[in-house]
């Protein structure tokens, strides 16, 4: 029998194998979903307490190749968007003492290089930029998951990604050690591809 004779009966076969092909697969771009992504961050507060906090808008956008092991990370936070569950703190945290959102509106984080275990990012290696000053941030990435969703219709990734800073390595040094220079930052993603 012909090699081509056989081509009718494995197409079906082939197209099931397409249709199951991870979704990053190909090179893709996301946009952050905004009411499913946030950025949050811990402190200390007199040896007494963590204190959380989140700001509610982000944006940007997120390359992945899984095939190539290849990927960009480009997020811009709006600082103002700070929330502590406390308004006076809030507006405190929005001053000139800290974030001084008047004169620095945004962080920014972008990424230099992704590392993946097969075609799953698992950390990036980037910069993180707050009241100016650009420093070295290292990302880790876990629950990652890629997959259409099942309202939208739409190829969508989720992931969360965790990095630890010094305030004061950024010029943020008001009322250390009582409030704590070690910050830890945790974000939750879900971004829809372009």
């Amino acid at each position: 029998m012909s090699r081509f004779a056989l081509l009718p009966a494995l197409l079906p076969a082939l197209l099931l194998a397409s249709l199951a092909t991870p979704a990053l697969a190909l090179p893709a771009t996301y946009t952050p979903d905004p009411s499913h992504t946030y950025a949050y961050f811990e402190v200390g507060h007199l040896g007494y307490s963590i204190q959380r906090g989140r700001f509610d808008k982000l944006g940007g956008k997120i390359r992945l190749d899984g095939a190539s092991q290849q990927g960009v990370i480009d997020i811009m936070i709006d600082a103002a968007s700070i929330s502590t569950g406390f308004p006076k703190r809030d507006e405190a945290l929005r001053g000139e003492e800290f974030f001084n959102v008047a004169r620095f509106p945004t962080l920014v984080y972008r990424s230099t290089t992704l590392k993946f275990v097969g075609e799953r990012p698992i950390s990036a290696t980037g910069t993180l930029t707050l009241l100016g000053v650009t420093k070295p941030v290292e990302l880790k990435i876990s629950q990652f998951y890629c997959a259409p969703h099942p309202m939208m219709k739409k190829d969508m990734c989720g992931a969360e990604a965790s990095a630890s800073i010094k305030r004061s390595e950024f010029g943020m040094n008001r009322y250390m050690p009582g409030i704590g220079d070690d910050i830890k930052i945790s974000v939750q993603i879900e971004a829809l591809k372009d």
